[in-house]
């Protein structure tokens, strides 16, 4: 029996910069503190964030009142 392994949804700097209304470096400060998920190297050029874990982060930050 093998087990399915499901490729995590990734979120880059755009996506974050439109849903998060905090400035790159300030995400980066709390990044730095272990209060925002940490950026993923996806290329040379690129990072990304795991959409479940913002999600999670947005999640515990708001008590999710939406």
């Amino acid at each position: 029996m093998q087990k399915e392994i499901t490729k995590p949804t990734l979120m880059l700097s755009d996506e974050i910069d439109v849903m998060i209304p905090y400035s790159r470096a300030h995400l980066y400060r709390l990044e730095d503190q272990g209060l925002f998920p940490k950026r993923r190297r996806i290329g040379p050029n690129r990072i990304a964030w795991v959409r479940s874990e913002v999600d999670q982060w947005l999640y515990n930050i708001t008590g999710d009142e939406s």
